[in-house]
């Protein structure tokens, strides 16, 4: 493993002065086939290669789950003002409640995972969800959203993580991205989850500024470099990559609290995608964790890590 200590930005093409906006919404109809197609492409040579083509399948089913699920219910202009006042997430996910957006979400994955070409284990957990009654599989989903799954379960959660996010991603589109608000560091201004990772951006108007990407509904927000994403340190911060790669993808350390959250260098490979690339660097976070740093990002598809 090496480690980058310089603190230098990428440059910014002559011309264009970056000027990010603080927030930039996600997609449903393209987030999810967009990262089940680059897990597969991952998994190709990969020594992860049976772990990342399975979990191509369950974000597959998130990009399949019908379009015409019942609306999400926005808050409402009072709500919209409380939350801006009091620096607030608007969808605060440690606050989650079914409806039936949720349920439907729910209710229509399952048939769609059942087609997957899975293993004795996968079916059976996939079975057991099916099964679950509305108060099991409620529990199901906020183990998923205060990352307290057991390692029994952790295959039930991986596809019930699946659902939340698709539910979390719904819910943020229809946000509007202009007024949404920092909440303190570590947190996604639409829902309060956590970063996967950040990202190095290229595109115009932004490029090479940061933005963190949220682990649950992939809401990317404006943080300044050089600074740890989590308790916003700016002491003790290095870049820790393996020796050899291509140094895209980057574990930024912070010794105020020994943890580490990833940078992706998307101007450089803009097909680095947040959760695919994380879940396919593992081999970094284990380097990086015999070095005494603890993991400070979360992604639901590495459950047990």
């Amino acid at each position: 493993m090496t480690q980058v200590s310089s603190s230098k930005h990428a440059p910014i093409p002559i011309g264009e002065v970056a000027r990010p906006p603080f927030a930039r919404l996600p997609d449903p109809n393209t987030q999810f086939a967009r990262r089940s197609d680059c897990l597969r492409v991952l998994a190709e040579g990969h020594d992860l290669r049976p772990y990342l083509s399975f979990l191509a399948g369950p974000t597959g089913v998130q990009h399949r789950v019908p379009k015409d699920l019942p609306s999400v219910e926005p808050p409402n202009e009072e709500a919209r003002a409380r939350v801006r006042e009091f620096s607030m997430p608007p969808h605060d996910c440690l606050r989650f409640t079914t409806d039936a957006a949720f349920d439907a979400t729910f209710e229509r994955s399952l048939p769609l995972a059942n087609a997957l070409e899975m293993s004795t284990l996968a079916c059976r957990a996939i079975e057991r969800v099916r099964l679950a009654d509305s108060v099991a599989r409620t529990e199901m989903a906020k183990a998923v959203l205060a990352n307290a799954v057991t390692v029994q379960t952790l295959v039930e959660h991986v596809f019930t993580a699946a659902i939340v996010q698709v539910h979390f991603a719904r819910l943020a589109a229809e946000l509007d991205a202009s007024r949404l608000v920092p909440i303190g560091d570590g947190g996604c201004p639409a829902c309060g989850g956590p970063p996967v990772a950040s990202l190095i951006v290229g595109w115009r108007g932004a490029h090479g500024t940061r933005f963190c990407s949220c682990a649950l509904c992939g809401t990317l927000w404006n943080y300044v470099r050089i600074k740890c994403t989590l308790c916003g340190s700016t002491k003790g911060i290095t870049y820790r990559a393996i020796e050899g790669d291509a140094g895209t993808v980057k574990a930024e350390t912070c010794d105020s609290r020994r943890c580490y959250v990833k940078v992706l260098h998307q101007h450089v490979d803009p097909s680095l995608q947040a959760i695919a690339d994380d879940a396919a660097s593992l081999a970094l976070d284990l380097l990086v964790r015999e070095a005494g740093y603890r993991r400070g990002a979360v992604n639901s598809f590495m459950l047990g890590y």
